[in-house]
């Protein structure tokens, strides 16, 4: 995306920034002014990289070299990142403008964006209602045109669903495929970095970029990184699209249901093969989910003790430094993810609950092979409904927690996936479609995604 005003466009930006339209930001960038006029200089003398002048917000669980790593939390809320994350120096090394770091759900647990200990965001579409969870500030920083391109993290629907809310393209790759390093842990085997555009040929841009093997992490996979770009004007009509039936069952919108169903009949009428499949144990998704994830943020979440880093508030003794250094740290949705890990996790219900979890996770991964035999992509609703009021679930955690009920069975099978718009409903509120692909076929579901954007809009 060349420029040719980029310092001028960067000053409008930066005074738009700092009235922090919708609450998106947690920080801003400081050398704004000095970032833009490095890559004109080098967009001028043709040494520029592929990212040049395009701008990218980073959710705030994210390392960014000298700024604060926050997770919107009071537990971290001076604690200063003392690296970059692998993504943000692939960012940086392609000229990428990095403008800041984005609010979001404490530690990204949540489906709102409204347990952050920085005030909630608001969704750009409508002020009164949420932008979802827990990557809504990156959300919200795309969709009102303060950025680009932003950067999100999805452990179990926290870009897939706020890209849904807002009317963007969200891309949650295949485990393994970006690196996580740099990434501040909530649930280790279902955390994935993954992004926000407009449209999905930025993302195919930005995605190989920021994908390929990191040996400073673990489960990166050293797996060929194709031109996703490239993919998306390739040829459609060869793909078998899978449909579902445990994703149309009660519970969902009437305008989404119809919505997809005329996607459907699109994708037929261009020559595409649909066909009905089955996911038997999806039902089972959003209890294994909260159980895993839970017991990972509960294990990983102990080192914020208030003795390393972090918050500390000292005590009579070592264990009331912890009491209060916890207590005063986490916010309330926090402390109960903690504490449901630590109980699923405890002597006694480990096996009930932690072990029998691990099981059933197994079972759903199969489903996703077994569908992928038949059909190469499935397409699903990425959320039971528009974008709801803020305030509408706080007081009911289950309800909000089945916000995330189409997106978390992808999650735990760890294969990509991603929110594709698919028009409004009747209110003007964004409606997404999910289309998930098979382990590291991430040009398959953007090319079909591409496919729809273009056409389907017209329809």
């Amino acid at each position: 995306m060349f420029r040719t005003d980029l310092p001028q466009h960067v000053g409008a930006l930066l005074a738009r920034l700092q009235t922090n339209p919708y609450n998106a930001f947690v920080t801003v960038s400081r050398d704004l002014p000095e970032q833009s006029a490095r890559i004109a200089e080098c967009q001028q003398a043709h040494t520029a990289g592929t990212l040049a002048g395009i701008t990218v917000a980073v959710k705030d669980n994210i390392c960014l070299e000298g700024y604060p790593v926050t997770c919107a939390s009071h537990s971290l809320e001076t604690f200063v990142a003392p690296y970059d994350a692998t993504v943000v120096t692939r960012l940086r090394q392609a000229d990428a403008l990095l403008i800041g770091k984005t609010n979001l759900d404490e530690f990204a647990m949540g489906s709102s964006t409204e347990y952050s200990a920085f005030g909630t965001v608001q969704n750009p579409w409508a002020a009164d209602r949420v932008p979802g969870g827990s990557s809504g500030g990156s959300a919200a920083a795309v969709a009102g045109d303060l950025a680009d391109v932003a950067l999100g993290s999805d452990t179990g629907g926290s870009i897939r669903q706020p890209a849904a809310f807002c009317g963007l393209v969200g891309l949650k790759p295949t485990y393994g495929r970006v690196s996580r390093w740099g990434l501040v842990a909530f649930a280790s085997s279902l955390d994935q970095i993954g992004l926000f555009a407009r449209q999905t040929p930025l993302v195919a841009r930005v995605l190989q970029v920021i994908a390929g093997h990191d040996p400073h992490d673990s489960t990166s996979v050293a797996q060929p990184v194709p031109d996703y770009f490239s993919a998306l004007e390739q040829p459609v009509k060869n793909l078998r699209v899978g449909v579902p039936s445990e994703y149309f069952q009660e519970g969902l919108d009437a305008q989404i249901r119809a919505r997809l169903q005329d996607c459907q009949r699109f994708l037929q009428a261009g020559g595409l093969t649909v066909v009905p499949v089955s996911l038997p144990h999806t039902q089972y998704a959003i209890a294994v989910y909260y159980i895993i994830a839970t017991a990972e943020a509960s294990s990983n979440l102990a080192r914020y003790d208030g003795v390393r880093y972090g918050l500390s508030q000292p005590g009579t003794d070592l264990d009331d430094l912890y009491h209060h250094s916890r207590h005063n740290g986490f916010g309330a949705e926090v402390t109960r993810r903690i504490m449901l890990g630590t109980y699923v996790l405890s002597a006694g219900y480990y096996g009930a609950y932690y072990d029998k979890a691990q099981r059933v996770r197994r079972l759903i991964r199969d489903d996703f092979s077994q569908a992928f035999q038949q059909v190469d992509v499935l397409l699903t609703p990425t959320t039971p409904t528009p974008a709801f009021a803020i305030g509408g679930k706080t007081s009911d955690p289950l309800a909000m927690y089945l916000s995330d009920i189409y997106t978390v069975p992808a999650s735990l099978a760890g294969v990509p996936a991603v929110n594709i718009p698919l028009g409004c409903d009747k209110q003007g509120l964004p409606i997404g479609g999910q289309l998930i692909g098979r382990y590291f076929e991430e040009e398959t579901i953007l090319r079909l995604g591409h496919y729809i954007e273009r056409n389907f809009q017209e329809q």
